[in-house]
């Protein structure tokens, strides 16, 4: 990242609601943050936190309950709210923001080939473009992605699970975003493969010049790939800071757990195993979110305070955000 950071997208207070038959699901809790032109910001915590959904609002995907998303465009006129927007405005933010799955297996289509799978953002985005110049732009953003343009008639069946992420990756970049929504990319492919399309994804960075958000709940697939973490936990978002700050000197009882599971490969570095920070309990329900601070019942840490205080999104000089009443009381074991 560079020194001056031009934000490309800003989050504020977003929340997102599920109505149920007698109640309402606050799935996500006022969250804020920011996503500066460049970087890769990694988007982490275990399953049900809320972190696909976001990505989700994000896109539009779903129209989320309270609060804004302020994109701007690369032509430097004023920020769009993605909250508002629809029609024909809402169809050119889709093509400088994109969204690459998470299944390689049911996120194609098996009816189209995979010339008609990566050609079809452009049908929808450029419908006046000539068939020679389609061709082109599919043919060069399959030589891109390590994919041999001759296999464009053929269908999803004949490839692998890492051939076919990157066929989802050509058609996430055809239309040339801006920002790409990484939503857990490479959960669903083996170790081999994963590390091929991380190393792709780091490589089409550079060359496109690109921004990422890399959904994941593997803290050391995102130590290897991003900027800046941002943690969330039950719906709300917990804290966010480089990617060293946060490794290094967690500002949050959760991350410092999740950072203690992270298998170490080499032996000389593995913790003991009473270093271990063992979580009790489970994620809380959404629909019954505990009072005061929501990671207290499992919190190692907790205080009476925790009960009954919802802590602040606070920030130090160093712009490292943790939501955690005892912030500055603990100190807390990273890498």
């Amino acid at each position: 990242m560079t020194s001056v950071r031009r934000k490309l997208l800003s989050v504020h207070h977003l929340s997102m609601d599920f109505p149920q038959q007698h109640s309402v699901l606050n799935v996500l809790n006022d969250i804020s943050f920011d996503v500066y032109q460049g970087e890769t910001l990694g988007l982490v915590g275990e399953s049900g936190c809320g972190k696909t959904t976001l990505g989700r609002c994000l896109m539009r995907m779903y129209q989320p309950t309270r609060g804004s998303v302020l994109y701007q465009p690369d032509d430097h006129s004023e920020a769009v709210d993605l909250c508002k927007v629809n029609g024909a405005a809402l169809r050119q933010t889709h093509r400088q923001i994109r969204m690459v799955f998470q299944d390689p297996w049911s996120s194609l289509n098996p009816r189209m080939t995979v010339f008609d799978i990566i050609a079809e953002p452009l049908k929808n985005q450029r419908p006046r473009m000539a068939r020679s110049e389609m061709e082109d732009r599919v043919a060069s953003m399959m030589l891109r992605v390590g994919l041999r343009p001759e296999l464009m008639s053929r269908y999803p069946y004949a490839f692998s699970g890492g051939q076919r992420q990157r066929v989802g990756i050509a058609r996430a970049l055809v239309v040339e975003p801006r920002l790409v929504v990484a939503d857990e990319a490479v959960s669903a492919l083996d170790v081999s493969i994963r590390a091929q399309i991380l190393n792709l994804l780091a490589d089409l960075k550079e060359e496109l010049n690109l921004t990422y958000i890399f959904i994941s709940h593997d803290l050391g697939v995102v130590r290897h790939i991003c900027d800046r973490v941002a943690v969330m936990y039950a719906g709300e978002l917990v804290e966010l800071a480089d990617t060293n700050q946060l490794y290094g000197s967690p500002g949050h009882p959760y991350t410092e757990a999740l950072i203690s599971a992270v298998p170490r490969p080499d032996p000389r570095l593995r913790s003991a195993g009473s270093q271990r920070k063992i979580l009790r309990g489970e994620v809380p329900d959404v629909a019954h979110r505990p009072t005061g601070c929501v990671f207290h019942p499992r919190c190692l840490y907790a205080s009476e305070a925790c009960r009954t205080d919802a802590p602040e999104l606070g920030a130090d000089h160093e712009q490292h955000l943790a939501r955690c009443l005892r912030r500055d009381e603990l100190t807390l074991t990273g890498v």
